[in-house]
């Protein structure tokens, strides 16, 4: 094993950011701005540098880690314990996980710099790095469902920062609530997975496999028996769908972007989101054993990154469009893990968490510059007055639609080509879904980015109203302005991996040996990676062929379109609208997801409250049981009450009556027959 790879090094790895995010939220008054964002970069900056020394060695020396660095109880024989697991997959999540982080970090000190906040701010987003760490790194599951419970608290805490504002606090407790559905589905599959092989350790379950895939259940409804492995990685899958915001749990991610920018590219682009897609490659030893769950993964997928593609061609806020993007873009991942391809959905988390971060903090600095106006309608001709700004947006664009030589073309186009490649019942629909997305990805990529960089300028206006009413009050009538150096530096240092890490990557990701001892697949079932592997001459070769492949022309037919609906002839689009009011109705309420969720899911679930409440604990519980067995007693007291009255005479006469009848009782066996014949009986 590589010295690098110490137990000491790799726990100063989370343990970094946690120091700082304790400094900063315990200490803030005390240490001040500077001294809470000096404290907390410099903790992300020493997780940064140990995960590329980590990388380093994982990928050129071949080192592996899996240890327990603390056992806290055993049950049973149930180990629970804090462990690291570094290979290939670990120690790239690390590096992304950090790189962006510490971006985030460098970016929020200009982005931050007027809120009353900073200080916690700095802390939450801090302490949201220590906990996708954790979550990455865990070699158990006990460990993993910890570190995806933090990064949910810590989510619900940054998504709802300005806790002043309604919809902030909305958007915090939608995201809660919708992540405790897919949590419920999360354990409930770690449970089976514990139950039936005996072991929260990654390592024992996966070499169990075989033996879970024999196990099966008898068939609640109808059918034949279910496979106890399908059930366990479709509940798991169901936890992914919460974290990954897939359709129909993806309703909390546009409404989060009520947080501040920083943590939009943090949570939303490049880690908390990501980690369902690190989740299921991670147990693909498991998924790989089911087809039922993996065409389910599929599907979902599929439906997602077509459906909410759909949805980012009609937003304004410039946040949304890049949250709908990255919606549709965690849908490419999912289909790219229902094809069996987990490199290929891993190889794009990567690129795009590098372009999406990127886009996310460049339409931050729009922003600022715009005196937090988020309208992209309010905007206009922009590239003239934020010149870097400009240039890292157009990058992380073209590697987000897929231009070939950019990172984005070689993650996407190798999740195209895998559905085409496999023989899943779902991967038709999937690879008419992801074709279509291309089209669609193109279009309002670049409908946001005419809008705010050319055209005519249209923030000569009344002021928008602001992302928040703290930061600026002279309103968008003052010209743009680009940002400072905090700000673009982080673009700059984001727009260069956006631009060649996928060149660079390609070859030992998919078609090489880095993920060989993570990733899991049965070739002789499914087939998608030998096909890539067969059909990979080379990145410059797989470049030159996209110039001539389907999804280039369908991106090109994307960016020309939305050039014409936006730039030579804006009459079209409202043209478009009007004639297709029903469908854009549709597309404007999120295909009523919101509604049916709120009037028939949450109404349900207040009525069985209700219910159980009125009839179950008022009536039954505290009407029937207790408050009816006091009146039991009470209406038994009262009778017993008017015996007791105290008078001598009374007592005596009672007596009296109960030794004569308690004499008749006795002698009526012989008195009775003459006393019937005296009656004449």
């Amino acid at each position: 094993m590589s010295a690098q790879l110490s137990q000491n090094l790799l726990l100063a790895v989370p343990l970094a950011p946690l120091a700082g995010a304790i400094a900063a939220g315990f200490f803030g008054k005390q240490i001040g701005r500077r001294g809470a964002h000096t404290l907390t970069i410099l903790g992300v900056l020493i997780a940064f540098i140990i995960s590329a020394m980590t990388l380093k060695s994982v990928a050129i020396d071949g080192a592996r880690f899996n240890q327990t660095v603390y056992e806290w109880m055993v049950l049973g024989g149930l180990k629970m314990e804090v462990g690291f697991l570094v290979d290939g997959l670990t120690a790239m999540m690390m590096c992304v996980v950090t790189f962006v982080s510490l971006m985030v970090h460098i970016y929020t000190i200009g982005y931050m710099e007027e809120d009353p906040g900073y200080q916690r701010f700095f802390a939450y987003i801090s302490l949201f790095t220590f906990s996708m760490l954790m979550l990455v790194m865990s070699n158990n599951m006990l460990q993993l469902f910890f570190g995806w419970e933090a990064v949910g608290l810590v989510s619900y805490l940054l998504i709802g920062f300005w806790y002043t504002k309604p919809t902030a606090i909305f958007a915090n407790m939608k995201a809660f609530l919708v992540n405790r559905v897919g949590d419920f589905g999360f354990i409930l599959g770690i449970g089976l997975l514990v139950a039936y092989g005996g072991s929260l350790s990654y390592a024992e379950t996966f070499a169990k496999a075989g033996e879970l895939a024999q196990i099966k259940f008898p068939a609640p409804l109808w059918g034949s028996d279910w496979m106890m492995l399908s059930v366990a990685c479709i509940c798991l899958f169901i936890g992914a769908m919460g974290k990954s915001a897939q359709f129909p749990l993806h309703v909390w991610l546009p409404d989060s972007m009520e947080g501040p920018t920083p943590i939009s590219a943090l949570i939303h682009a490049a880690t908390m989101v990501t980690a369902g897609i690190f989740m299921v490659a991670r147990m693909s030893p498991l998924f790989e054993l089911s087809d039922t769950a993996l065409n389910f993964v599929l599907v979902i997928g599929a439906i997602t990154a077509l459906f909410m593609g759909f949805l980012g061609i009609i937003q304004n806020d410039i946040k949304r469009v890049v949250a709908y993007s990255t919606l549709s873009q965690l849908g490419y991942m999912t289909v790219a893990l229902g094809a069996s391809a987990y490199s290929v959905a891993v190889f794009h988390l990567m690129t795009h968490a590098f372009f999406k971060a990127l886009l996310f903090l460049g339409a931050g600095s729009v922003i600022i510059g715009m005196h937090h106006d988020q309208d992209i309608r309010n905007m206009g001709g922009l590239r003239k007055y934020m010149p870097i700004t400009w240039i890292t947006s157009l990058l992380g664009s073209l590697a987000l639609i897929g231009t070939p030589l950019f990172s984005g073309f070689y993650s996407k186009d190798s999740i195209i080509e895998a559905v085409h490649a496999s023989h899943l019942p779902g991967a038709q629909f999937a690879y008419f879904a992801v074709i279509v997305g291309v089209f669609v990805t193109a279009f309002y990529s670049f409908r946001m980015y005419f809008l705010v960089f050319h055209g005519k300028e249209h923030f000569h206006h009344k002021p928008f109203p602001g992302e928040h009413d703290h930061h600026d009050d002279h309103g968008a009538h003052h010209e743009p302005h680009e940002s400072p150096w905090v700000v673009t530096a982080p673009l700059i240092l984001l727009a260069i991996p956006s631009v060649v890490i996928g060149y660079l990557t390609i070859q030992p990701m998919l078609f090489g040996d880095f993920f060989k001892d993570a990733i899991f697949v049965n070739h002789e079932v499914h087939h998608a990676m030998e096909e890539l592997a067969h059909e990979f001459h080379g990145a410059v070769a797989m470049a030159t062929h996209g110039l001539t492949a389907l999804p280039f022309w369908l991106a090109l037919g994307g960016v020309v379109t939305a050039y014409v609906f936006y730039m030579v002839v804006p009459s079209i689009p409202a043209t478009i609208a009007r004639v297709f009011k029903p469908v854009v109705n549709v597309l404007e309420n999120k295909y009523y997801m919101d509604w049916i969720n709120e009037n028939i899911f949450a109404a349900a679930a207040r009525a069985i409250g209700v219910g159980l409440w009125k009839g179950g604990d008022a009536a039954l519980i505290d009407g029937v049981l207790i408050n009816g067995s006091a009146r039991a007693v009470g209406g038994i007291a009262g009778l017993v009450r008017r015996v007791q009255t105290g008078h001598l005479y009374w007592y005596a006469l009672v007596m009296i009556l109960g030794v004569i009848g308690l004499m008749t009782w006795q002698l009526w066996p012989y008195i009775g027959p003459q006393f019937r014949a005296l009656a004449g009986f």
